[in-house]
């Protein structure tokens, strides 16, 4: 499907110590067969010989690919609304309470059909929103009357005018990883926020389902990050992590996708199970959750 960018470091710390880990199918869209590299010295995993930046795109057209379609066919998906409706407001008081603002400025990035973008406008703040795919911006438009831009006008933006930025299960589809989070920083101000919410292969139910986890996604998801990944890489780039924050539901909505990639038609019971599991196992510790949302500040 396009030219295929082999990894001999890592692509997060530039480590040279990096093997193969496992390899893991694309149930989503070509059902190609990807290999997940693992790096000894930050431990990030991250899938080897991806699409480029100008080939992945092929990888992205599905109807079962919501965020950027908005569907509702299919139980998880209908399900994944549901709980949307939900997630938008926590996300949106999560915000508020980490930069201890009620209306300022905010930029997201991988707004998707705009869901969280709308939010956070509605609330009265300046919303700048951010979305390669162009079929998602129109669904935006029409739904929403938000006028998201395309991500190549990141690099356009001015240092020191953003109160908060968002990136909502964005950073692992990113190419460009360290030239993005260089402008992140020249962008927020200087006592603002970033939001990176990711999947944790580190998680029980990462560890339980194994190759068949539905976060590692390939090759739309180009790295699989740990806690310790993130913060190697927050560090290099002037950022600090102030907290961890869970994503409750996610543990639930990934196992049923993987139980159903497993074996064809999915065990809701075994799903919900491990879910619980995965999200008792980390209340004391957000740093193992399912997905962590990292709330990184100015170092």
């Amino acid at each position: 499907m396009g030219q295929n960018i082999t990894y001999l470091q890592c692509p997060c710390c530039g480590s040279n110590y990096i093997r193969k880990s496992f390899t893991a199918k694309d149930h989503t869209v070509s059902k190609e067969f990807f290999e997940v590299w693992y790096c000894d010295d930050c431990t990030l995993q991250f899938t080897q010989d991806v699409p480029d930046a100008e080939n992945i795109g092929a990888y992205y057209k599905s109807t079962a690919y919501v965020s950027h379609s908005d569907t509702k066919k299919g139980f998880i998906n209908r399900l994944y609304h549901l709980v949307r409706n939900y997630t938008l407001q926590t996300k949106r008081k999560l915000v508020e309470e980490v930069t201890g603002l009620k209306k300022a400025t905010l930029l997201d990035v991988g707004a998707g059909t705009g869901a969280f973008a709308n939010a956070m406008q509605r609330a009265g703040w300046k919303v700048t929103g951010l979305e390669p795919d162009e079929t998602a911006r129109q669904i935006a438009l029409n739904k929403y009357s938000l006028h998201l831009q395309s991500t190549e006008n990141l690099f356009r933006l001015n240092n020191e005018q953003f109160d908060a930025i968002t990136l909502w299960h964005v950073l692992e589809h990113v190419h460009d990883l360290h030239a993005y989070l260089e402008k992140f920083h020249s962008i927020l101000k200087p006592d603002g926020k970033l939001l990176i919410a990711v999947p944790n292969y580190t998680s029980f139910d990462a560890e339980t389902h194994k190759e068949n986890w539905a976060a590692y996604d390939v090759p739309r998801h180009l790295y699989h990050f740990s806690p310790n990944s993130i913060q190697i890489l927050a560090k290099a780039k002037g950022f600090i992590v102030k907290d961890y924050k869970p994503m409750w539901f996610d543990s639930f909505y990934v196992s049923m996708l993987s139980e159903q990639y497993k074996n064809g038609k999915g065990n809701l019971v075994k799903a919900l199970k491990v879910g619980l599991l995965s999200n008792m196992k980390t209340s004391s510790d957000h740093k193992k959750c399912s997905s962590v949302i990292y709330v990184l500040a100015k170092n």
